[in-house]
């Protein structure tokens, strides 16, 4: 017998949405991939057992959804993929979602969605690097970022899924008392505000990616927060970058907002531009060349709640289909689960006091710890303390309007002091 689901108010898993994620259970340890809707899990492992999928997968639905991540998943034509979302959406408003199916979201665990073998970060936010240029020393932004998206390569071991909490690293940085190197915890603990996006359709070694084609390699979207140590990312920077600075924790939303749900809500680029892009690097048509995705920072402080920054998408100067084409185009390949972060997303929006209001870092907030960030409640903030949890969220569409509104969920962490 189906079950009716009803959405409540302000839930981000609408009808709109059915993201893709692995949950496992307390009566069900082992990981297995779902999708959400409501306050509910939707088991897909259990789901196929009941033949709705066979059409679309194949006989091995039952065998394909039961894996630990979305990789095998997600090899599967654009168009199968697309039938089993269509499919869950109508079995979904007409009440046919077997009830053995449904688990109660507040009674699962979430894991990473795939298998991640490569990560990529990308440097792309016009308004960013404005803000970051100066605080690096640099007199003004380099020619090449305009050229091409910046982008480093990232490590996997530390990439973890919401809301696993990140402890404070330690390693090398300057004394700030005497400016001599010294080794203990970061000073400088920062988060980063990103999205990141998984490669469905692999790119063979050896070959390139037409952009035209770029959207057909991304599975979906998820949250991303790229956490940062400035004092030691500032310590390692010359000659050759960040290392261990950045590569302590990187923490996803566990829930992949795919491409069919983000169709409506493409758009134009906020910013033009100039020089125009290397013809491999060019998107068809600017009307849907990006993605209008709201996005939010919250933080939370001694128990209290402050909104720290607003921002969207769709002011990378270099969008996610400009990024995957580039990062393809030296014929590196790019294999199934690969992740690449957006880098991170600032714009020029102001409150109502004039101060600067999407700001997708504290490097920014607070000019690399010279100045405070001032809250509406009188707290000041630096950088992150111990016992912090930052809060990133996103969604699309109108919150308060009755429109295809859905959202991310959520990539929480907090901070653990550093060991002793």
């Amino acid at each position: 017998m189906g079950a009716k689901i009803e959405v409540p108010a302000g839930s981000p898993f609408t009808i709109h949405n059915i993201p893709f994620g692995v949950i496992s259970t307390q009566d069900s340890p082992k990981p297995r991939c779902a999708t959400a809707i409501g306050d509910y899990a939707i088991d897909l492992a259990i789901y196929a057992q009941h033949g709705f999928l066979t059409d679309s997968v194949g006989p091995s639905a039952v065998e394909v959804l039961s894996k630990p991540s979305l990789n095998v998943f997600s090899t599967f034509d654009y168009l199968v993929r697309k039938a089993v979302r269509d499919g869950l959406i109508a079995n979904i408003t007409d009440g046919k979602i077997p009830e053995d199916s449904l688990v109660k979201l507040d009674a699962v665990t979430m894991h990473l969605p795939f298998e991640i073998g490569g990560f990529s970060d990308f440097y792309c936010s016009m308004e960013h690097v404005q803000n970051c240029t100066p605080l690096s020393k640099e007199a003004s932004i380099p020619i090449n970022w305009y050229y091409a998206p910046s982008v480093y390569n990232g490590r996997v071991s530390s990439i973890v899924p919401s809301p696993q909490p990140i402890r404070r690293p330690r390693g090398v940085s300057f004394n700030p008392t005497n400016g001599k190197p010294s080794y203990g915890p970061s000073l400088g603990l920062d988060y980063e505000l990103e999205m990141g996006y998984f490669v469905s359709k692999p790119v063979k070694h050896g070959s390139e990616l037409d952009i035209k084609n770029a959207d057909q390699h991304i599975f979906g979207f998820v949250l991303l927060n790229d956490w940062s140590s400035r004092d030691l990312q500032l310590f390692e920077m010359p000659p050759l970058g960040p290392f261990n600075g950045k590569g302590f924790g990187t923490s996803v939303s566990p829930w992949v907002v795919t491409m069919d749900a983000l169709q409506p809500h493409r758009c134009e680029p906020k910013t033009k531009q100039d020089p125009p892009p290397f013809d491999h690097l060019k998107w068809p048509t600017e009307q849907d060349a990006t993605f209008d995705i709201k996005l939010e920072v919250e933080l939370i402080r001694d128990g209290k709640s402050h909104s720290l920054a607003t921002s969207n998408l769709k002011y990378l100067y270099w969008t996610p289909f400009q990024q995957i084409t580039h990062h393809a185009s030296a014929m590196c390949g790019l294999n199934t689960g690969d992740l690449l972060g957006t880098g991170t997303v600032s714009g020029s929006g102001v409150d109502s006091n004039g101060k600067k209001a999407e700001l997708g870092c504290l490097l920014e907030a607070t000019q690399a710890g010279t100045k405070d960030l001032e809250l509406l409640d009188g707290t000041k903030i630096k950088w992150l303390n111990d016992g912090d949890e930052v809060i990133l969220k996103a969604w699309c569409g109108d919150k308060k309007g009755e429109g295809a509104w859905f959202g991310f969920g959520e990539c929480r962490g907090k901070i653990l002091p550093a060991l002793q």
